[in-house]
């Protein structure tokens, strides 16, 4: 009879090892699974990585000090587009927004749909690279031979002026590569190298 209280015991002290290590395992699942968003977020917000600053209006300071853009433009395995920016540098002040342009063309016999991710370099100068139009904002599909024209609407905040790690930065490369749309990309081509990059 002594020992019965005794494998209570142990039973309890087992069951609460168990619901204990359930619980960091499915914590850590979903630590995992915010992981990827956090991250996108803390690189938008801190311009880390490169990652571009998405903005609603224009700067209202415009600085006698250019900055030269330069843009390159690259498409990933499983794409089938031509993609190329329509000028390949500009010059331009600091804190003027200006508009570009990119093209893109559907070299297959079917519709496709593709996402645009982007960078900058040096990464220093992301946090300060404003846009406020972009195709890269959302996903992007072309008929069987369409050509579209894809403007960037941009400015280079004034304040890179005043960060110690970007102040002398004197061009600036905004990069671009078309992905296949989620639901059309082959597993396989998730491993595959990027193709066609269009190098300045």
């Amino acid at each position: 009879m002594s020992g019965k209280p005794a494998e209570t015991a142990k039973t309890r002290s087992n069951m609460r090892i168990v619901v204990a290590c359930s619980a960091f395992v499915v914590s850590m699942v979903g630590v995992s699974y915010a992981a990827v968003p956090l991250y996108q977020l803390f690189c938008q917000v801190t311009g880390y990585g490169g990652t571009t600053q998405r903005v609603e209006q224009m700067s209202d300071t415009i600085l006698d000090r250019t900055i030269k853009v330069r843009f390159d433009s690259n498409v990933a395995a499983g794409l089938p587009w031509n993609f190329k920016p329509v000028q390949r540098e500009i010059e331009l002040k600091i804190g003027e927004t200006v508009q570009i342009a990119y093209t893109a063309e559907n070299t297959s016999d079917q519709s496709t749909s593709g996402q645009a991710t982007f960078n900058v370099t040096p990464m220093s100068a992301g946090a300060y690279f404003n846009k406020i139009q972009c195709f890269c904002f959302t996903e992007n599909e072309l008929k069987p031979g369409e050509k579209m024209n894809m403007p960037v609407v941009f400015f280079v905040d004034p304040a890179i002026v005043d960060d110690p790690d970007a102040k002398d930065v004197t061009a600036i490369t905004l990069s671009y590569t078309f992905f296949p749309h989620a639901s059309e990309k082959p597993v396989a081509a998730v491993a595959e190298p990027v193709q066609d990059r269009d190098t300045l």
